[in-house]
């Protein structure tokens, strides 16, 4: 305390701060140090169950948060409650989500810091850490097309750099010259890991060289260099758009949770940084300056004691959360209610990958806000040219090349989907989507449901087998996100449906996977109305009508069921999914209860895929209508073969007539 040490350890230049900024900078650190030594008040008490300590980086979130405009995106970690606590966000709603209230910001759903609310410009993190580096690149990728003169600011911390999200982001942030800070808090632990241990380079910093961005590097515990350095740069980059990497050196006091401690830090390090604290310091400063006074000091605490008790109270008050199954349910996707758009007019003859590029090129027009991203999708055209001319129609800020990473630019996507923009990614291949994995599953398909934020993102993925191409360039790979709740899933069978639901999916809220097969692109052609229409997604389509036997399928194997129904004279309902999430449960049910009889047919392989839940659904649900077993046909639990000769076995459609055969003589 000031008492005590009456000169501080750090070295402040207050040469541009009027007495009032120095104030506020200081209420700034104040604030969260004394939540923070409340809530570990609580935690020993068992009245919140974690806490992620912040005590002694507070001026980098505090210096941040005040140095960007109120609107500007900021992008938290778990030790950021200054950016939360100078944002103004009220203490009541914060404490009750600690506490797992309703009055927080995800109904119970999620804990501490793993939330956003875009009333206060604050996307907050998931446990992965490095995609949220991709989601501010995303927000300045809008702010620069929009011109909005903004910019965003991501927190990572050094252990974070390891990821290779930090890699992606700032290279592509970079490549796109993003108004976008990358903040690294080096507080020289990850978890017990020592920095000697996670990088050799002298300073995180310098690896913007490798981008061609600029970095600096600062004391993260002085507040002062913190503000004015964030300061300096956003005017900067609001004027002249670029990414800016910056290295805030400070230390983690407290362990990486509270339950882990800290008894692997050497005690004469933990004793040097405590000499150096940010509020301790600031304050003494300030004292020596004769800015504050001690009677200040007491009134400003007792007053900001009195909120945080306020606060409690108030949260305290509240009642626990209440399970309701339907509330639960209906949070997984954001609201839509979308408007019937059937086809009108004349129609064209169209194979099925142009019906892909017009109403793709019918998306564009319809939505000025849509930006198409992908590999080789700008001038080339994309590889299977479906984008081809898309750059002299609608330029280059909206049909974009993109690096090789396709974690960050879904990432990119989501931050697009946060200022307002859609975004469709095209993964050059369904199977190059696993190197997007997470992003997908954890950032676009939960955020709706952990607090309420839409992800308004399209990813059209190329998909299937049998034309040769080997086990990287040949999977179908839709039952990898048919677990995943918060996806929508498409996958279209005909030239029309591959129009209408693509442009169904643009104007959904929520994050939709498009899947469309690429043996399909060339080979089939049909009539595709002219005008702007939408096939509703979640509702499946009768290819043929029989009484004999179900046929449940989508994509190719509504074409191996027409074909082999065909020849074996089958008279067969031959019912085409089209939509995989959500289900139409409905349709499954009215074929079952007309035929008696269902065979399951997809090209996935048959272990795990789509069929399986479908046999046990109808088997639950449907018993008492089945004349016979429910039997499936899926592809050989391998990885796909390049030879034509092994990728015909691997494929399903020699034993969907042997298990059609068996079907109908059971």
């Amino acid at each position: 305390m000031a008492d005590v040490i009456s000169t501080p350890v750090l070295a402040y230049d207050r040469s541009a701060f009027s007495d009032e900024e120095l104030l506020k900078l200081y209420r700034g650190l104040l604030l969260p140090r004394m939540i923070e030594e409340k809530m570990l008040i609580l935690l020993r008490q068992g009245k919140i169950s974690k806490w992620f300590s912040g005590i002694g980086q507070e001026a980098i979130s505090v210096g941040a948060a005040l140095a960007l405009h109120p609107d500007e995106l900021l992008f938290t970690m778990h030790r950021n409650l200054g950016v939360f606590t100078s944002r103004e966000v009220p203490l009541e709603r914060l404490f009750a989500q600690w506490q797992g209230k309703e009055l927080g910001f995800t109904k119970g759903r999620d804990r501490s810091f793993h939330f956003g609310t875009m009333d206060y410009g604050i996307v907050g993190m998931i446990s992965h850490l490095g995609p949220q580096l991709s989601l501010a690149a995303g927000v300045a990728l809008a702010n620069k097309l929009s011109k909005a003169g903004q910019v965003s600011l991501a927190f990572t911390g050094e252990g974070g750099t390891s990821e290779g999200e930090f890699h992606e982001a700032l290279n592509t942030a970079a490549v796109w010259e993003l108004p976008v800070l990358f903040v690294i808090e080096n507080n020289g632990y990850g978890l017990s890991t020592p920095t000697s241990e996670q990088y050799r380079c002298e300073q995180l910093a310098d690896r913007a060289k490798g981008y061609g961005m600029r970095s600096e590097v600062i004391d993260g515990n002085n507040i002062l260099e913190v503000y004015e350095t964030f300061t300096r740069l956003a005017t900067e980059l609001r004027e002249r758009p670029e990414p800016v990497l910056i290295e805030c050196r400070t230390f983690r006091m407290r362990g990486h949770e509270e339950a882990s401690g800290t008894k692997y830090v050497p005690q004469e390090l933990m004793d040097e940084w405590a000499q150096r604290d940010p509020l301790d310091n600031y304050e003494r400063f300030l004292l020596q300056e004769g800015v504050l006074d001690e009677a200040q000091v007491k009134a400003l605490r007792k007053s900001f004691k009195q909120q945080i008790n306020e606060g409690l109270d108030k949260a305290y008050a509240e009642p626990a959360v209440t399970a309701v199954l339907e509330t639960e349910l209906g949070d997984v996707y954001a609201p839509d209610t979308p408007v019937p758009k059937p086809p009108q007019g004349p129609s064209t003859e169209l194979r099925f990958v142009d019906a892909i590029s017009k109403g793709l090129e019918a998306a564009m027009e319809a939505h000025d806000n849509l930006v198409l991203m992908g590999q080789d999708i700008a001038d080339y055209g994309g590889v299977f040219k479906i984008t081809d001319g898309f750059t002299e129609k609608f330029g280059h800020d909206r049909v974009r090349n993109t690096p090789l990473c396709e974690s960050a630019i879904i990432g990119i996507g989501l931050g697009l989907s946060l200022k307002g923009y859609k975004a469709m990614v095209e993964m050059q291949f369904a199977d190059f989507v696993s190197c997007g994995f997470n992003q997908i599953v954890n950032n676009l398909a939960k955020l709706h449901y952990r607090w309420g934020q839409n992800a308004d993102v399209v990813i059209r993925m190329p998909t299937g087998g049998g034309v040769g191409a080997g086990p990287f360039h040949s999977q179908s790979n839709e039952a990898w996100f048919f677990h995943t709740p918060g996806l929508k899933i498409v996958y279209p069978s005909t030239p029309e449906d591959a129009k209408g639901l693509l442009l169904a999916s643009f104007e959904d809220p929520n994050p939709v996977l498009y899947f469309e097969h690429k043996a399909l692109y060339r080979r089939l052609t049909a009539a595709v109305p002219d005008g702007y229409y939408t096939t509703p997604i979640g509702k499946a389509r009768l290819a043929a009508e029989g009484d004999e036997v179900s046929i449940i399928t989508y994509g190719m194997g509504v074409h191996w069921a027409l074909e082999v129904c065909a020849e074996m004279g089958v008279d067969a309902d031959i019912l085409d999914l089209r939509t995989l999430l959500p289900l139409d449960y409905d349709a499954i049910r009215a074929t079952v209860q007309k035929t008696n009889r269902v065979l399951l047919l997809h090209e996935d392989t048959q272990t795990g895929g789509i069929g399986g839940e479908l046999s046990a659904y109808i088997s639950e649900h449907l018993f008492e209508y089945l004349d016979a077993p429910v039997l499936r046909a899926g592809s050989l639990d391998t990885p796909v073969p390049f030879s034509t000769v092994l990728e015909e076995q691997f494929l399903p459609k020699t034993r969907f007539r042997a298990q059609l055969e068996r079907l109908l003589s059971y």
